[in-house]
């Protein structure tokens, strides 16, 4: 029994057609699973003479029936391609057909097999997985520096190994996830804590895999998760490839260690035992590990080499998420798209008019035009700007998908009225935030007033990027958009956000001690709960209020036993603060401090409520 498969009968071949050459039949089950097309021409003998070698291997790596398509029986183009008509859209998958569209996206975006796992790579993973077992379970500090220096090394082994070149974005992704780890090792406050390592990790996996559109940016940011399970199959095959041949080598590797930690552990105990101040800067040196804590520092390993593992695999063979394209909107006629967008336009230079005569005249033109003082008009429309700038970004996208695009006129008439829209939306920005600096003067600033203020900053860089773009070209705009979103992460973070919201009510506390003013009295009830990071601008208060403000952060921080490696700077100085000037008295002189004048913005015997 032939094992090709079965065909429908076929009608007499034409006598003109008799000594035409058949084209070549499709590739056998056999031949299809050792990947090896059935009748393949010879790629060698193909070349002509002078054709590199490479086309050679492209050729003969994916084989393209040529007579089958150029002959003019589309059943038999169907038959050879898999497909018929245009590509559909990567996106919609047909429900239980596995078509050969699904095998064009998956080769777009699959790399081949990374060579091996080498020594400096698998050096680099098993000190990444020792030092996050050592280093990591005692808080976040300088250990998350401590830790991704290995595993930057281990990636970047393995891309050398499998021919990968340093290109200047990758520099900028790598550089910048470094320095937003710094971060954690500089600020004790949580929460640029979290923004900062999230975008590090975000940073980092765009390094490994070099995307540059849209979705790119946006999938690759995640991609590393991707990477995780192939890179853990991927380290135990290279592991027991090299341990087959090398057993010896291992052995004796694995001696050498074990005679050196014990040498360093013999020695190590006798001079510590002999000289105290030798057995101080050991212990404080060394991480603090117990038998009780053996399963989280199991977990931690475990978590590192993985981690470390996915980088190198993911550097070694990135995903080229580029290759997942969304088609273009279907252009729209001009009027159709223009009319829309002209009459936001006018509504937006209305609303900016008025701005201008009411908002930025002045607290009076505000209190005769209005009737409220400035800082309830601030609080009455800073979130809807907010949102209508986001909702500005949004048409502008939506806009562009479905711009007509028929020659340089189309071109013309889309700058002409995206760009003023722009534009106009940045007066809004600004609106926003000198609705915020009216607020933030009134009542003082805190955390959620400083995020949401930074977050309208940010918007307003997303839209001159934008404007950029409009001018120069859209090429770089996904990569300068994010590269933006970390710069102002790290801004955030390095800037102590914590310690600029101590630092300006701690000024309004002391101008209003000159003023006589009881509506800019400090809240203790709020700067109490800052983090360490707030204790050199409160350490500046005077009796009781500094001593009330400073209580609850003094027995964090002195109270806590946290080793260097998970100590941040700003945790460091307050604790050097308050060794020198603890606070004084006890709870009971902080019932009447900083309770008089207003609170978060509202009277305390009213009824009404801030939400920030």
């Amino acid at each position: 029994m032939s094992d090709q498969p079965s065909e429908a009968p076929r009608p007499p071949e034409d006598p003109k057609e008799a000594g035409a050459p058949r084209p070549p039949e499709p590739p056998t089950a056999a031949s299809e699973a050792v990947g090896t097309p059935a009748h393949q021409p010879d790629p060698t003998a193909a070349r002509p003479a002078g054709a590199p070698a490479a086309d050679t291997a492209r050729q003969s790596a994916v084989w393209d029936p040529a007579p089958s398509q150029a002959s003019g029986d589309p059943r038999a183009r169907a038959q050879a391609t898999g497909k018929a008509g245009p590509p559909g859209n990567p996106w919609q998958y047909g429900a239980g057909v596995h078509s050969a569209e699904d095998n064009d996206v998956t080769a777009r975006i699959r790399p081949p097999a990374p060579p091996l796992i080498g020594p400096a790579v698998l050096a680099s993973v098993l000190a990444t997985a020792l030092l996050s077992a050592l280093f990591l379970g005692d808080g976040l500090g300088v250990n998350l520096l401590i830790v991704a220096v290995p595993a930057a090394l281990a990636a970047f082994f393995a891309a050398r190994a499998a021919g990968r070149r340093l290109r200047p974005w990758t520099a900028t992704w790598a550089v910048g996830g470094l320095a937003l780890l710094a971060v954690p090792a500089l600020r004790d406050a949580g929460w640029p804590t979290f923004l900062a390592v999230v975008s590090a990790f975000a940073l980092g996996s765009l390094a490994l895999h070099g995307s540059r559109s849209w979705l790119g940016v946006l999938i690759g940011s995640l991609g590393l998760f991707d990477s995780v399970v192939p890179g853990i199959i991927w380290g135990v095959r290279g592991v027991r490839s090299r341990a087959d041949g090398s057993r010896a080598r291992w052995g004796a590797a694995l001696r050498t260690t074990v005679v050196a930690l014990a040498l360093l552990v013999v020695f190590g105990t006798l001079f510590a035992s002999a000289d105290a101040a030798f057995a101080e800067l050991l212990g404080s040196l060394m991480p603090d590990a117990s038998v009780g804590e053996g399963p989280w520092r199991i977990f931690l390993f475990a978590l590192g080499l993985a981690g470390a593992l996915a980088a190198a695999h993911a550097a070694a063979a990135p995903v080229r998420w580029d290759g997942i394209t969304v088609r273009p909107g279907k252009p729209r006629g001009r009027a159709e798209w223009a009319l829309p967008l002209i009459v936001l336009n006018l509504l937006f230079a209305a609303f900016i008019t008025l701005q201008l005569v009411v908002l930025f005249g002045g607290y009076d033109k505000v209190r005769d035009v209005t009737g409220l003082n400035h800082a309830e008009y601030a609080r009455q429309g800073f979130w809807q700007l907010l949102w209508a700038t986001l909702l500005t970004l949004l048409v502008i996208a939506l806009a562009l998908r479905w711009a007509p695009r028929g020659g340089t006129g189309d071109r013309t008439l889309v700058r002409s009225v995206l760009g003023p829209l722009c534009v106009l939306t940045l007066v809004v920005v600004a609106s926003a935030l000198r609705r915020m600096d009216l607020y933030v003067d009134e009542y003082g600033l805190t955390r959620l007033r400083i995020s949401v203020a930074a977050m309208e900053l940010w918007l307003g860089v997303v839209l001159v990027l934008v404007l950029a773009a409009g001018v120069f070209g859209a090429r770089f705009l996904p990569r300068a958009i994010a590269v933006s979103a970390a710069a102002g992460v790290l801004a955030f973070g390095l800037l102590s956000p914590d310690g600029l919201i101590a630092e300006q009510n701690v000024q309004r506390f002391e101008d209003s001690r000159f003023e006589d003013s009881r509506s800019t009295a400090i809240d203790i009830d709020y700067v109490k709960d800052l983090s360490a990071d707030a204790v050199p601008a409160l350490d500046r208060l005077p009796e009781p209020e500094r001593s009330c403000a400073l209580r609850i952060i003094q027995n964090d921080v002195l109270g806590a036993d946290t080793p260097w490696y998970a100590t941040s700077w700003g945790e460091a100085r307050a604790r050097e603060i308050l060794e020198k000037r603890p606070v004084k008295g006890d709870t009971r002189d902080c019932y009447g401090a900083g309770r008089e004048g207003t609170r978060d913005g509202y009277e305390p015997d009213g009824d009404g409520y801030d939400p920030y």
